[in-house]
């Protein structure tokens, strides 16, 4: 039985941009559907929120499955691409809490600095990320649903 491939989103600032271009290639090779939201070359002026947006969005929107956002450290992009309710992203530099991200916290998106982890290690935590399923447990459902509740009081609250 053949499976649909997954859709990933992939986006990156100067600083991810070089990893961006590695990893794009390694999950095509693994039959991963990617959609490639930026950079598209390497500039020095350009910003990541504007890429962790264009991800955040996309995985916001249901356009991908999950996204990952690549800058120097991973901490900018996670900072922006969380603003997004629903987007639950976060940097992970460790085969760990790659997988167990999504396994307990549901993540969609991951974050990773190019200056801080290798190309081996970068492709060995994405596989990870994107192999992983949400457990579903009890307890992981509860504490998303807290979260949601959260996204949805501040939400409220800035529209009074």
């Amino acid at each position: 039985m053949v499976r649909e491939a997954m859709k990933v989103v992939v986006g990156a600032d100067h600083g991810g941009f070089r990893l961006k271009e590695k990893i794009s290639l390694f999950l095509r090779s693994k039959g991963y559907e990617v959609t490639d939201l930026g950079a598209r070359h390497e500039n020095p002026s350009d910003d990541y929120p504007d890429f962790a947006r264009a991800v955040a969005e996309s995985v916001r929107a249901g356009e991908a499955a999950r996204g990952i956002i690549i800058c120097g450290s991973g901490v900018g992009a996670s900072i922006a691409a969380s603003k997004f309710p629903g987007v639950r992203a976060a940097v992970c530099h460790d085969s760990y809490s790659a997988h167990q991200g999504v396994e307990h916290d549901d993540m969609n998106v991951l974050c990773l600095g190019e200056r801080v982890v290798g190309e081996e290690l970068a492709k060995e935590i994405v596989a990870l990320f994107l192999e992983a399923r949400f457990s579903a447990g009890e307890r992981h459902v509860r504490r998303l649903e807290k979260i949601r509740r959260i996204e949805e009081e501040i939400m409220e609250a800035d529209v009074l």
